[in-house]
């Protein structure tokens, strides 16, 4: 029977994980104080949170939520980076920066993204998808192209029919011999 503090952590973890949209497992070792708290720092700004996990206690959460997690995933030194499906986004932005993996020590080892089950190379693609203002702007720039094509294609067609009434005009008057138009009086004096 499992002691009070573990039914309390589990507990603790269960609730967290399972709010969770998005969730890291990070293979986390060798890092100092600052360097650890300097990513904690990081994370924080997006809204992850970061915990130290042991492996045991990770894998049995997990299965009670119906995941199966390979065996290479939760070995070690193992951090586990949750929060919403930005935070984790976020999570795996900040691992991939270069400050961070030129030290090597902390890597992405999978992920969990609305459910799914993400390997080491899906969980690190999440740090090329691009956030949600730019998601916004991208779709905003799509809907809105066609309406802007069809407005300069409407603004043309007055002025194209000015260009064409004033062209036909100005052939009438040269094949009837009529003298040109000559500018209006008060204009410029030579």
């Amino acid at each position: 029977m499992p002691s009070l503090v573990n039914r309390l952590v589990f507990r603790e973890i269960d609730r967290d994980l399972g709010a969770a949209q998005g969730v890291l497992f990070l293979s986390f070792g060798g890092l100092t104080v600052k360097e650890s708290e300097h990513l904690r720092g990081k994370l924080a700004e997006k809204g992850v949170k970061m915990r130290m996990l042991r492996n045991s206690l990770a894998r049995r959460v997990l299965s009670d939520r119906g995941v199966s997690v390979a065996e290479n995933v939760l070995v070690g030194n193992t951090a586990v980076a949750w929060g919403g499906a930005e935070a984790a986004i976020h999570a795996a932005k900040v691992v991939s920066e270069p400050e961070v993996k030129k030290h090597g020590k902390v890597k992405v080892r999978a992920g969990l993204l609305d459910g799914e089950w993400l390997g080491e190379k899906d969980a690190l693609a999440l740090a090329n998808v691009p956030d949600r203002k730019t998601l916004q702007g991208k779709i905003l720039g799509c809907l809105s192209g066609p309406a802007r094509g069809l407005v300069a294609s409407l603004n043309g067609l007055p002025g194209g029919l000015t260009r064409v009434i004033h062209s036909r005009a100005e052939k009438l008057q040269s094949a009837a011999g009529a003298p040109e138009a000559a500018p209006p009086e008060g204009g410029a004096s030579a």
